[in-house]
């Protein structure tokens, strides 16, 4: 794939997409990869399985949000930037008080511009992100008295699935390479498009070529997906993954960062520091 093809497939179709770790946006993030690889096999979790100590929730897909002001006004609105509703929030359909839509807005005093990312997987909770220059303008605003109409138009489906993407590009030896990137992240480009961009150029690229190791690529919620993974392949994984990376935060022009494996001399680790040496690299490595 070129880049310019790359650029306009993370842009015009998969940016806009409100995506999870559980839901509509994550099946239809891997159906937009598979329209571009069709090799790429779409398989699923069940909500309520357990993964070791931890529990795949309920699969969560919303239509709408937003707050209403007393002139009916939309001041706060999900389809504008889906970045504005907390991931898994509940429904919710009632009016509040200032005081109260305060206790769950949510901002970043130091990036006075920025909209966070924040979600309650695990929680029951409903919230609203905003940047802190519109929380202060709403603190100046709107008086103590005022009342505001909050609308979450959210469902868990409590039968429903953790959607992921595998795709295996056979080698001369069984023993494979495992590239692991996420899919569970809204709007947003370095974390989380530019490692699925990256993967689905490195599938491309390895289809062509005769490569010595089998090479796994899956496309993954973040954590859960990931441990739902392990679990499921670990005899499998254990046996034949030779070395493994996680391809995230890839699309800024910083200098490439690499997080160590946990004692530091696995073939990972001596591959991608030779790597970023040959080529010249500046890098830094996180321990």
């Amino acid at each position: 794939m070129s880049i310019n093809k790359i650029y306009n497939l993370a842009k015009n179709q998969l940016f806009p997409i409100c995506r999870s770790i559980t839901g509509n946006g994550v099946k239809k993030t891997l159906s937009i990869i598979k329209s571009y690889i069709p090799e790429l096999k779409i398989r699923n979790f069940s909500s309520g399985t357990k993964v070791y100590d931890w529990k795949i929730p309920n699969e969560w897909n919303v239509k709408d949000a937003y707050v209403v002001d007393k002139s009916n006004r939309k001041i706060i609105d999900f389809k504008k930037n889906n970045l504005h509703l907390m991931g898994y929030s509940r429904p919710v359909s009632m009016m509040v008080t200032k005081k109260e839509l305060f206790n769950h807005l949510y901002s970043l005093p130091k990036q006075k511009n920025a909209v966070p990312y924040v979600t309650s997987y695990y929680k029951k909770n409903w919230g609203f992100c905003v940047s802190e220059k519109q929380k202060i303008f709403f603190k100046k605003k709107y008086k103590n008295g005022d009342k505001f109409f909050i609308n979450i138009d959210s469902k868990f489906k409590i039968n429903g699935k953790l959607t992921y993407g595998e795709l295996i590009i056979p080698g001369a030896s069984k023993k494979e390479i495992l590239l692991s990137t996420y899919i569970c992240h809204p709007s947003m480009v370095n974390n989380e498009l530019s490692g699925p961009m990256v993967s689905m150029a490195l599938i491309k690229y390895f289809q062509k070529k005769k490569i010595k190791k089998t090479i796994r690529f899956i496309f993954i919620p973040e954590t859960i997906g990931s441990i739902s993974y392990i679990k499921k392949n670990f005899l499998k994984l254990k046996k034949n993954t030779f070395s493994g990376l996680n391809l995230t935060c890839l699309g800024d022009n910083r200098n490439y960062s690499y997080i160590q494996t946990k004692y530091k001399n696995t073939i990972s680790d001596f591959a991608i520091i030779r790597a970023f040496k040959k080529l010249n690299i500046n890098y830094k490595i996180y321990l």
